[in-house]
């Protein structure tokens, strides 16, 4: 459709950084807890739109929003929900002279925006996939002719493996680093479509794990191709939460970010976030601190405004991440109340999210889409 914009063309248009205006038409409470970062962005609700059609006053609406000039600074993209009530705004507009595209499947379409981009590493492939609609990270690395997916996404599952096979390699591994509680695990979903074996943390079980799979622990080996996978134990984030080192990187997860750090509250609740929070503290000092400075930090989730590395990557040497994350500044006791005790909202659903992927409980496709929907909130 001429008057449509598909959710890759939206997201190709911004990181080109190309002038377009954002117009949002969920209610406030759905677009403070969710939205797509532009330039220029502004909220309506949908309603009032219809309110101002019934009066006939569209053309004062549209000058209360500043939209009047906004073809000055390229299209404005309508969004919703699933595309529908921002279509009928759209035309609406476009009525009143203005270049007005739709958001194709609105913010549901924006969340199966997938990009991957390959990490410059000196041996292997590994490329890095983005969720921008929630920052989510995940990796595929290939070595020689095999090959392992960290933190895979449900929804992605058949990429992954269509990936690795255009890469020439047999996926191997599916791992997760831990309990995921902000979106759904694919390590099931890829070992029913590979031959690939499900890996996650010996805590795990601890957890409650409810599914067969291989565990590993601090210093374990995972093979692979012409390299070795490494785990280490990092407590923080969830008591179970294990890194992995491959060649000079650090898939550092959700515990160490390229500005920031995962939250210790999503495993035990608000009573066993100090807890571990220490954890934490003594994770990045002890262990994470003491690897080489020019380790590359590969993370598993992503906040807007972080900057990109040269070769388009969310990843950054160990020494500039650790000068950049302040927190790493703090004595232990202010680390852990800061940590602690300013926390932002819990990612939605996460409770559910964990049970599923514990194997505890059993959602269909569309089900897992719907419970992830929205940001992650992983990071402090």
């Amino acid at each position: 459709m001429a008057d449509a914009l598909s959710p890759t063309e939206l997201y190709d248009r911004l990181q080109r950084g190309e002038s377009l205006s954002i117009l949002d038409v969920r209610n406030r409470d759905e677009f403070e807890a969710w939205h797509i970062d532009a330039p220029r962005t502004v909220q309506r609700p949908y309603v009032e739109f219809m309110g101002a059609k019934v009066r006939g006053e569209i053309p004062e609406l549209v000058e209360s929003l500043g939209l009047d000039s906004a073809d000055e600074d390229g299209p404005v993209v309508a969004v919703c929900p699933q595309g529908d009530a921002s279509e009928r705004v759209a035309e609406l507009l476009r009525e009143e002279g203005l270049d007005v595209l739709n958001l194709e499947a609105g913010m549901e379409g924006w969340a199966t925006v997938y990009v991957a981009r390959e990490i410059d590493v000196d041996s292997g492939t590994v490329v890095q996939y983005e969720r921008p609609s929630s920052g989510c990270l995940s990796y595929l690395v290939i070595s020689g002719d095999e090959a392992v997916v960290i933190d895979p996404l449900r929804e992605f599952a058949d990429r992954y493996v269509a990936d690795a096979d255009e890469g020439g390699a047999d996926l191997r591994y599916a791992i997760d680093t831990h309990v995921h509680a902000d979106h759904v695990s694919g390590i099931r979903a890829v070992a029913e479509r590979s031959e690939a074996t499900p890996v996650l943390p010996v805590g795990a079980k601890e957890r409650g794990l409810a599914f067969d799979a291989t565990l590993v622990a601090d210093g374990d080996e995972l093979e692979l191709g012409d390299g070795t996978l490494t785990a280490l134990h990092a407590p923080g984030h969830t008591s179970e939460m294990t890194l992995f080192r491959f060649d000079g990187v650090l898939f550092s997860a959700d515990t160490l970010f390229l500005d920031s750090i995962g939250r210790p509250d999503l495993e035990a609740g608000s009573d066993g976030a100090r807890s571990l929070a220490d954890s934490l503290y003594a994770t990045l000092h002890d262990r994470i601190r003491a690897l080489p400075g020019e380790t590359l930090v590969a993370p598993g989730h992503v906040r807007s405004g972080t900057p990109r590395a040269s070769d388009g990557t969310f990843t950054d040497s160990l020494s500039a991440v650790c000068e950049a994350v302040s927190l790493l500044s703090l004595d232990r006791d202010e680390f852990v109340a800061r940590v602690a005790d300013d926390l932002p909202p819990r990612p939605a659903n996460y409770e559910e999210i964990v049970s599923v992927n514990l194997g505890k409980e059993t959602v269909d496709s569309e089900t897992a889409f719907e419970l992830e929907l929205g940001p992650n909130n992983c990071a402090v």
